[in-house]
């Protein structure tokens, strides 16, 4: 897989140890911040990470799961939240930086964090963690060394390279990572540049300070946001059972961060100096989650059948409720792979006649069988799953909004699909970045015939995708075309507005375009 060696990036920032709970828990004992004294300026780390970020959209990797990343949002937005109340997001930053999460179908365990806040999680990771707060303490540690701009202070500590050379090495890394047919490259090729960027990984990897700083700062923004600080106690553990491990790819932050006997030791000594509590529960959200990453990674029809076979276990009764609600969820969705419609409908019944479940996996067992309805080609039954709960959909419950969409649309029906557009445009409109929701929206308007706004929804998926290019050339046809309709006299005032927009972001479209040529 594309990043199944993310890890060795020189940028890939692992996960550090938990911090004395009594220095996070005291504002008058934090530690002093490192500084802000970095020298590249935050419009061009932006620019760097994104950068980055466009070869990840364009991997076959990139997973853009709306189930999976609500989940990932519910813990996100909450840790933003915090470093922003705690005074580590600042204004400036927070409008200059992207914050946005990306999800690699990879089965490592692993996060990174790049410069302009992109971050990357693997589904390896969700699928390993026990909690949300094991999650939300990899989440907060990668959040932290964004915030305190530590890539960018060791950009300006080397002084030796210019950003987008940088941006180059880490993308070398993931050429030479890859086989030659997947990278289109040669094997003297790849090995040039993966000798370079090992290279660069020498002079990039953080410092012991800049660690202690993401320990110390992501344990106060992830309890601060009322995660348990166990999470990041635990989370270590995961991490020190697998130095004891040989190296199998599984845990790559340890190559690049290799976990020392004195690291381990301090870990182990601070661990000592939280109270006694009782083990973190598994809850059953999270266990659905983590079925749902683990089907996701793109297993073999054997692995999948094992996962289906785990939901007809006799002894799943016994479990424990959390337990049976992950493996008979992991069990419906690896049966909707194998096309085993009447298995996933059996595992399906059993997961929604589990009685006490959380308000979220309610909801969570609710999508999924409106997803299951869409792959067995029943759109009215998903659209009689899904529509009722139109009117309560919550503003951030995009699986909810974008299913919705395929399950109007799977209708084929003119009324559905402009139903579909309607709330599209209106979802859209509070968050233009959404590159799936353009993708459907294109679709509905080419049910209704649409030919001009197709192409330009179109064009704006693949300008969120920061793939200026393909974005400019989408936007120069949807210009002909209405350009053709005009001579026609086919051109009515809302599509003269619509051409307008179109040769508005044509232009804007074009000069990003020509930037991101001169950063190659």
């Amino acid at each position: 897989m594309g990043w199944r060696r993310a890890g060795v990036f020189s940028l890939c920032l692992s996960l550090g140890l938990p911090f004395n709970p009594a220095q996070a828990q005291t504002a008058m004992t934090r530690l002093p911040n490192l500084g802000d004294g970095a020298e590249l300026a935050l419009g061009v780390e932006r620019r760097l990470g994104e950068s980055i970020a466009r070869e990840i959209y364009r991997d076959p990797d990139y997973l853009d799961d709306p189930v999976l990343g609500d989940y990932l949002q519910s813990i996100w937005q909450v840790l933003l939240d915090s470093a922003r109340q705690r005074g580590e997001l600042t204004p400036e930053l927070e409008q200059q930086f992207a914050w946005q999460v990306a999800l690699i179908r990879d089965r490592s365990i692993n996060a990174f964090a790049l410069p302009g806040g992109y971050l990357g999680v693997h589904l390896g990771l969700i699928s390993a963690v026990a909690s949300a707060d094991e999650l939300a303490s990899v989440l907060a540690h990668e959040l932290s060394h964004v915030t305190q701009r530590h890539i960018a202070r060791m950009m300006a500590q080397q002084g030796r390279q210019g950003p987008m050379v940088v941006a180059a090495m880490i993308l070398g890394m993931l050429a030479a990572s890859r086989t030659p047919s997947a990278s289109g490259m040669s094997a003297a090729n790849a090995v040039m540049v993966g000798g370079s960027a090992a290279a660069m990984q020498s002079q990039l990897n953080f410092s012991r300070d800049m660690e202690r700083e993401a320990d110390r700062i992501g344990y106060g923004v992830m309890t601060d946001a009322g995660f348990e600080p166990q999470g990041f106690v635990s989370m270590f553990e995961k991490l020190q059972q697998a130095a004891r491990l040989n190296d199998n790819g599984s845990f790559p932050y340890l190559r690049s961060h290799p976990m020392t006997n004195e690291r381990i030791a301090d870990a182990q000594a601070r661990q000592q100096l939280l109270p006694l509590r009782p083990p973190l529960a598994l809850r059953a959200v999270h266990a659905m989650m983590a079925a749902r990453a683990q089907v996701l990674t793109g297993l073999g029809v054997d692995a999948l059948r094992a996962i289906s076979a785990q939901g007809s276990d006799n002894n799943l009764a016994a479990a424990a409720q959390a337990k049976q609600a992950g493996a008979l969820y992991g069990a419906t969705l690896a049966d909707m792979k194998l096309r085993e419609w009447s298995s996933a409908k059996q595992h399906l019944a059993r997961l929604q006649a589990l009685a006490h479940l959380e308000a979220p996996a309610v909801y969570a067992v609710r999508l999924l069988s409106v997803e299951l309805a869409l792959a067995m080609g029943d759109a009215a039954q998903a659209l009689g799953v899904i529509e009722p709960k139109v009117r309560v959909l919550a503003l951030e419950d995009r699986a909810g909004h974008l299913l919705l969409a395929q399950s109007r649309l799977a209708t084929q029906q003119p009324a559905q699909a402009k139903l579909a557009s309607q709330e599209l445009m209106l979802w859209l409109s509070q968050r233009p970045r959404d590159a799936l929701a353009w993708q459907l929206l294109a679709s509905a308007h080419e049910q209704l015939g649409d030919g001009l706004r197709a192409i330009r929804a179109q064009a704006e998926a693949r300008a969120m995708e920061l793939d200026y290019p393909a974005a400019v050339d989408r936007f120069k046809a949807a210009q002909e075309l209405s350009r053709s309709l005009a001579r026609e006299g086919r051109l009515d005032r809302a599509g003269h507005m619509e051409a307008s927009i179109i040769d508005a972001r044509l232009r804007q479209l074009e000069g990003l375009r020509r930037e991101q040529a001169l950063e190659r």
